[in-house]
C-alpha cells in the first residue's frame, strides 16, 4: 500500500492500481504497508510523445488535459472493470521500456494516445480537485526553494537563503517542506546530499572524505552519523556492498 501525495492531496493506492499525474504537479510516494521497500514503475512522458505541440492533435486532445487545473492527477483503480484497459496498457508501456524490444517507441507512442484519449473523452465525468490560490503559490514556492537545494547543496547553506530563494520567511519555508515532503527544508537538504553521496559511494574510488565534502558535509564524523542515520549503516560498508 502507497501514500502517493500530489500537491497537498493524500491517496491511497493498493496493488494493482495506477495513477495519471499531470504536468507540474509536485508529487511524492511513501510506503505504508509491508517490511521490504516494493518496487514501484514509474513513467515520465511529455504530451508531445503523442503529438508535436504545434500539431492540431497536440492542441485539440493533449493542451486542454495539461492546462486543466482542476485535475491534478486521475487514479485508475484495480477492483474497477472500466479501468482494466489503462491498468494494462500502463503494465505493457513499463514492460516494453524495460525489454526495448523492435518497434518499441512505436508500441510505447500507441499506448500513451490511447491513456490521453480516455481521458479526454472522460474530462467532464472526472473528479475535479480545484487548487487554490493559495495552494498554487505554495507550490511555486516550495518549487523554487528545492531548486535551489539542488543547485547549491554542495555549499554552505542556511535556511534563510533557502527561505530567501522563495522570497519568505523562515517559518513559512518550514511550513512549505513539511507540506509537501514531511520535513524541514534542513533536513531535506541533508537527505539530498546523502543521496548523492550514495550515488557516489557507488561510482567514483574517491575516499568518505572526499566525497562527503564534495557533497557540503565538513564533517566526516557527522556525514558518517547522518548516513548511518538514513541507511541503517555507516558509509564505508554501502562501499563494500556496491562493489
Amino acid at each position: 500500500m502507497l501514500d502517493f501525495q500530489v500537491g497537498q492531496q493524500h491517496i491511497t493506492l493498493n496493488a494493482g492500481d495506477s495513477i495519471f499525474v499531470n504536468g507540474n504537479m509536485l508529487h511524492r510516494i511513501r510506503q505504508v504497508s509491508g517490511e521490504q521497500p516494493d518496487a514501484v514503475p514509474n513513467i515520465l512522458f511529455s504530451g508531445a510523445a503523442v503529438a508535436p505541440a504545434h500539431s492540431i492533435i497536440y492542441q485539440k486532445y493533449i493542451h486542454p488535459i495539461m492546462q486543466c487545473d482542476s485535475l491534478p492527477f486521475v487514479v485508475f483503480r484495480h477492483e474497477n472493470p472500466s479501468h482494466d484497459e489503462i491498468n494494462r496498457l500502463i503494465r505493457d508501456t513499463y514492460r516494453r521500456l524495460q525489454e526495448q524490444a523492435s518497434c518499441y517507441e512505436m508500441a510505447v507512442q500507441r499506448n500513451i494516445s490511447r491513456l490521453f484519449e480516455y481521458i479526454f473523452c472522460a474530462l467532464d465525468r472526472l473528479p475535479k480537485a480545484e487548487a487554490t490560490r493559495i495552494q498554487i503559490r505554495s507550490q511555486i514556492r516550495f518549487q523554487q526553494m528545492i531548486t535551489f537545494i539542488y543547485e547549491h547543496y554542495t555549499e554552505p547553506v542556511t535556511l534563510k537563503e533557502i527561505a530567501d530563494a522563495a522570497h519568505i520567511s523562515r517559518s513559512e519555508a518550514g511550513r512549505c517542506f513539511t507540506t509537501y515532503m514531511g520535513c524541514s527544508p534542513v533536513d531535506a537538504l541533508i537527505r539530498h546530499r546523502l543521496k548523492a553521496a550514495y550515488r557516489m559511494l557507488n561510482e567514483t574510488n574517491l575516499t568518505l572524505q572526499e566525497i562527503g565534502f564534495a557533497c557540503g558535509f565538513h564533517s566526516v564524523n557527522y556525514f558518517s552519523r547522518k548516513f548511518r542515520e538514513i541507511y541503517g549503516y555507516a558509509p564505508g560498508k554501502n562501499r563494500k556492498l556496491g562493489k
